[in-house]
């Protein structure tokens, strides 16, 4: 999912938010002792009458009004905004007191956060979920503090599955080759398996089917290990068993997974690998779908790929009591809970999601929430691993049409460097 969780339009644009959305002031302490911190969120919303702004507005509201000598001045900005404004404030000196976005780990490297134990109080943090607080880890020290999360499933359509004859989803590798085979032979004109490895997201899809091979982006070192055995074997398999024969996309390294969320929510593909966004999209295209562990190699992954957004707290403007004070606010099960139902999103701390779980309100949602405590993560503590996101994002792909060990190991050296210039 790129950096973010769900990436939406620009609604800062619409002229009908309040100011607190779209301006900012400077961060300072007022004669009477006043702390104004100056909060940067992204928005989740795609247009005014949803907008993130409405959230944060509300919450600052409330927060205020409990603590009278801390103001806080809100600035919502789009997701394909948010990166390059925040990059701006930094070099002009107007850095925010939080910011809540994709990634943290550059910060990390320029030193411009608090530790995450500066500014959460202890119950605090011993509320996130266990894998969440480690995907937030640079060098063993906590700076990114998870704000909202999602967690990849299989999906099928189960209607499509019933005229191939197939009567339960994939387990294994060699599942998902057999009822694609039927599906091909039974159902004309349906792509059997959506494998999209174009530049959307490509680092998801490959992750995933490298997870289930025991491979995967880094070693137990940390290190990256994209040219690893596992990972070229895993995308040999891909090449001769699914694309080869005709099973799924032509061509997946132009294949992105827009295009495959569209294919499956209009009937037109049998399964993929997706998260809870393509709930909705499927039940608008009036789809009978089933929702299953991903298949691996030799049986259904136990570790799924979980993606966060991320909270981190700026140490320019010193601020850390208060800082600490609203993070602690916005934390509360109360306010968590209402973002991510506002939003259908996944909560990163327990007592969100034992709460959500046990209400009965989200059954939809129930699979991904059994995945998620175990869920494994891009190296978002390396900070090089932007840039080498976006290098196999560009390439990947090609590993299903050419040679994965040219591929994988131009990745590799590509990987090298940039941690090196890091």
């Amino acid at each position: 999912m790129n950096k973010r969780v769900l990436s939406f339009a620009a609604v800062c644009a619409v002229g009908t938010l309040s100011l607190t959305a779209c301006g900012s002031t400077t961060s300072g302490t007022a004669a009477d002792g006043t702390v104004t911190l100056k909060l940067v969120a992204a928005d989740y919303g795609d247009k005014a009458s949803n907008s993130s702004t409405l959230y944060w507005n509300d919450l600052v509201k409330t927060f205020e009004a409990a603590n009278p000598k801390i103001k806080v001045d809100v600035q919502v900005i789009n997701w394909n905004d948010i990166d390059k404004q925040v990059k701006t404030m930094i070099q002009s000196g107007n850095v925010p007191d939080v910011l809540q976005t994709g990634g943290y780990a550059d910060k990390v490297a320029d030193k411009l956060l608090y530790k995450a134990s500066d500014v959460l109080s202890i119950s605090a943090q011993a509320s996130f979920i266990d894998s969440f607080s480690q995907a937030g880890e640079v060098d063993g020290t906590q700076y990114g503090i998870p704000f909202v999360s999602s967690a990849r499933a299989f999906f099928y359509n189960k209607a499509i599955f019933a005229q191939a004859g197939i009567t339960a989803p994939p387990q294994t590798w060699d599942d998902v080759k057999a009822d694609a085979s039927l599906i091909k032979a039974k159902v004309p004109g349906v792509t059997p398996y959506a494998l999209p490895l174009g530049p959307e997201e490509a680092q998801g899809e490959s992750m995933m089917w490298e997870l289930g091979n025991g491979g995967g982006v880094t070693n137990s070192s940390g290190r990256y290990a994209l040219d690893s055995q596992a990972n070229i074997d895993t995308f040999s398999w891909l090449k001769t068993n699914l694309v080869d024969p005709g099973l799924t996309y032509a061509n997946p390294a132009t294949t992105d997974r827009k295009t495959a969320f569209a294919d499956f929510a209009a009937g037109k593909a049998a399964m993929l690998n997706g998260h809870p966004s393509l709930i909705q999209m499927s039940k608008d295209g009036k789809v009978d779908y089933g929702v299953a562990p991903i298949p691996g190699k030799s049986g259904a992954l136990k570790s799924t790929l979980g993606v966060a957004d991320w909270m981190m707290a700026f140490n320019k403007n010193g601020h850390r009591e208060q800082i600490k004070k609203f993070l602690d606010f916005t934390y509360s099960k109360d306010n968590t809970e209402k973002f991510d139902e506002m939003y259908n999103l996944m909560p990163v701390t327990q007592d969100t999601l034992t709460d959500m779980t046990s209400s009965g309100k989200h059954k939809d949602l129930e699979p991904f929430f059994a995945l998620l405590p175990g869920a494994s993560f891009y190296p978002l503590g390396e900070t090089s691993w932007d840039a080498v996101s976006a290098q196999i994002k560009q390439s990947i792909g090609t590993a299903v049409s050419g040679d994965p060990v040219k591929v994988l190991g131009d990745l590799q050296k590509k990987a090298q460097d940039a941690a090196a210039n890091k």
